[in-house]
């Protein structure tokens, strides 16, 4: 299915996607892929939203651990280095999976948004949200040949 008609100049855009595939700038990608509207479009080894962990979304999400500061919790300073992303989105294949709390309560309390639905849906939220000039980053997973 066709996403749009034109790519936003310079931002990577999902333009279309179907049944094995997700097309980002024009170029169709037959395997799972993450990716922020600026930078690489990345190959993701995720192909079932079972196989999400918390090291996985973090990486995604760009959090790092900071370095270990024994008396920081006291002064309430964060124990991860966040790259700014505002939110997640994950895009699950032909079907929504929710996922579990434990994955996404660490990257709420960082103040990231994880929201997990189809890939169809992840992708129109996606464009939509980096149209506006949104730090968000998505990773897709196709939709599943039935």
């Amino acid at each position: 299915m066709l996403l749009q008609k034109e790519s936003t100049p310079g931002l990577n855009t999902v333009t279309a996607y179907g049944t094995g595939y997700v097309e980002i700038n024009g170029t169709a990608y037959h395997h799972s892929v993450h990716f922020g509207p600026e930078g690489d479009i990345n190959r993701w080894s995720i192909t079932r939203a079972e196989e999400l962990t918390l090291a996985v979304l973090r990486e995604i999400a760009g959090v790092k651990d900071a370095a270990p500061d024994p008396m920081a919790f006291l002064d309430g300073e964060p124990t991860a280095i966040t790259s700014g992303v505002e939110v997640v989105l994950i895009g699950t294949g032909s079907n929504q999976v929710m996922l579990p709390q434990s994955l996404t309560d660490p990257l709420l309390r960082l103040g990231i948004g994880v929201e997990a639905m189809s890939t169809q849906a992840a992708a129109r939220t996606y464009n939509i949200l980096m149209s506006e000039g949104r730090r968000v980053v998505v990773a897709l997973i196709p939709m599943e040949i039935e």
